[in-house]
């Protein structure tokens, strides 16, 4: 059994930067059934990640895999959009959109 907290690549949306965040399966027993967790509640749990991230939904089948998102743009030292970074952020995708769409 996995004793330590794995943490995906980010990806990304046109609004978002996602990851998910695998919890060592005993850790699922201790967490809400109802509710996304709160940044003290995943914190609390040992999670560790820049600012500006929320829990925003579990996935199911597996109750220790958690889904983060934030918008693009975030400050990862403030958890604050930053509204160049959000525009630098927005035009990356649409490129890589774009590139895909290409190949």
């Amino acid at each position: 059994m996995a004793t330590k907290i794995d943490y995906s690549e980010k990806y990304q949306d046109g609004k978002y930067e996602y990851r998910h965040v695998i919890l060592p399966k005993d850790h699922a027993k201790n967490l809400p059934k109802n509710r996304t967790l709160t940044e003290v509640e995943w914190r609390g749990i040992g999670v560790q990640q820049s600012r500006g991230w929320e829990h925003y939904a579990f996935h199911r089948p597996e109750p220790h895999i958690l889904l983060f998102r934030r918008p693009l743009g975030t400050d990862p030292l403030t958890g604050e959009v930053d509204p160049e970074l959000e525009r630098e952020a927005k035009e990356r995708y649409q490129q890589e959109v774009i590139i895909s769409q290409r190949q």
